[in-house]
């Protein structure tokens, strides 16, 4: 939630104001797409990815601000706990060699921020949860010292009235309670932006629902928290649980978790926008002073600000968000499916997959979200998180026979959504040689069944194999992970292990 807002107390006539208000954002979004009034076409696209402090010892660095204040660029922000930063890239035109020219300004931004941290003993670290990061880490105290996260963390808190429960049960079990949201601060994720027009919107976020699971299982980087080994990206389920302001009751009774899946496919942007102001309580009740339907009378274009700090509330895998651009309005699909790293080539990699194959599937004239049940697409994600590059996913069988099947994540790949990911990028305009290279990735993680997760699964049952206790083990995991990724070399390659002393 990037916007800024200044920690106050609310009472009872705030939430009804702002109820109100969203109303009136909704209607004017509504008339917004019904005159269409949206930006047109710029293939757009856009990343974010949120990283870790942690020193040479490979432990966590509460310095974020020292960090940042070293670092003194707009490109790299405050995230959720003190361990935390965000790197955000510029939109870029997805053509030509878009792919590449991210890679070298990541690597050139995350190299000049890894030497500034060096200066408080910290460095840099992209992986979906630091290893070596345990339960005293992540409390109230080690929240960044911002207004909107002190917010946050106090209306969720009064929202859900008792300890945040985390239970997680993979190869081994997590229980484990906190009296405020900074568990969520665990989770480092990187976010791809794609802007839509109206018209293609639905299509391109049921494209994106369908494939989340298949990007968890080819990017799964997060198989450890608090020194457990749960699922090998355990990202959603602590993200959904840090965040789950209902109190058993009301999961009881159905309702919905602020982090979801979402519970059906869509024919429009506006459902997903309606839905957030149907099933969710407002955290946040600021209030701005634009009367959104009145500019629109007057023939200007609301910023509809309480929609979009609603929305930011909202932890689609997915995201709908509305923006303006110039005074224009555009919709974009905001997806947040997949974890930081393992390196810059892998997140790219990631990225040109995700792009090429959405395109490619939302142009479908019998798109597999006709296919596919969205109750197959959840269990999907579901195993994904559980069981990585070794999932067995739900697909529909080829052909006109119709129902689904299950087929191992790798080969449904390898035989069908790679090309298909090819074509997308072939129809941005992509240059062949960032389309081979960044797809040949994918391609050779696929062969080789190793991703983020499973290296430092494998290499941490060495560690301990070789004597070391779990704590020990952990952190000699998150050294050598660190080494590998400063080479850039995609973990693909990377040797299981450490080398001989």
């Amino acid at each position: 939630m990037g916007e800024k807002v200044v920690a106050g107390a609310f009472d009872l006539s705030d939430r009804r104001a702002y109820r109100d208000k969203l109303n009136q954002c909704l209607e004017g979004l509504g008339r917004l797409l019904a005159e269409q009034r949206f930006e047109r076409p710029r293939n757009l696209m856009g990343l974010e990815i949120e990283l870790n402090l942690a020193g040479a010892d490979g432990m966590p660095r509460m310095r974020n601000a020292e960090v940042l204040q070293r670092i003194a660029s707009k490109d790299f922000q405050t995230e959720l706990g003190m361990f935390n930063l965000e790197v955000n890239i510029v939109p870029h035109r997805l053509s030509g060699r878009v792919f590449d020219q991210l890679a070298e300004e990541l690597r050139t931004g995350l190299a000049y921020a890894h030497r500034k941290a060096a200066e408080v003993d910290a460095g840099i670290m992209m992986i979906g949860i630091l290893p070596t990061l345990g339960k005293d880490d992540v409390v109230s105290a080690n929240l960044s010292q911002v207004d909107r996260y002190t917010l946050l963390n106090d209306q969720m808190a009064a929202a859900r009235g008792e300890d945040f429960a985390l239970d997680i049960e993979g190869v081994e079990r997590l229980e484990f309670t906190s009296p405020s949201i900074a568990p969520e601060a665990a989770c480092t994720s990187v976010q791809l932006h794609l802007q839509v027009t109206p018209d293609r919107f639905a299509d391109v976020w049921n494209a994106a629902q369908a494939i989340a699971p298949v990007q968890i299982a080819l990017g799964a980087n997060a198989p450890f928290l608090f020194g457990k080994e749960l699922w090998r990206e355990s990202r959603p389920p602590l993200f959904q649980q840090a965040t789950d302001v209902r109190p058993p009751e009301l999961c009881n009774q159905g309702v919905r978790p602020r982090t979801w899946f979402g519970e059906r496919w869509i024919s429009s942007a506006y459902e997903l926008f309606e839905e957030n102001l149907r099933y969710f309580p407002p955290l946040l009740p600021i209030c701005d002073d634009e009367e959104p339907l009145r500019v629109l009378d007057e023939g200007g274009v609301p910023r509809l600000a309480e929609l979009v700090l609603h929305n930011g509330t909202v932890y689609r895998w997915n995201r709908p968000v509305y923006d303006l651009a110039g005074g224009v309005p555009h919709l974009r699909v905001e997806n947040r499916v997949l974890p930081a790293g393992p390196t810059v080539t892998d997140v790219i990699a990631n990225a040109a997959f995700y792009y090429g194959l959405v395109r490619a599937l939302a142009e479908e004239p019998r798109p597999v979200w006709s296919r596919l049940p969205f109750a197959a697409a959840a269990e999907n994600f579901d195993t994904a998180c559980r069981h990585g590059i070794e999932a067995e996913l739900l697909w529909p069988r080829p052909g006109r026979s119709g129902g689904v099947s299950k087929v191992p994540a790798v080969k449904l790949v390898l035989d069908e959504l790679l090309p298909l990911a090819a074509a997308g990028l072939d129809a941005w305009n992509i240059e062949p040689a960032d389309r081979d290279l960044y797809l040949g990735v994918i391609e050779e993680r696929c062969k080789r069944r190793m991703n983020g997760a499973s290296w430092q699964v494998e290499t941490y049952h060495r560690a301990l194999d070789a004597g070391l206790g779990r704590d020990a083990a952990l952190a000699a995991t998150t050294r050598r992970y660190g080494e590998l990724m400063q080479a850039d070399e995609p973990v693909h390659t990377w040797p299981v292990g450490f080398p001989a002393p």
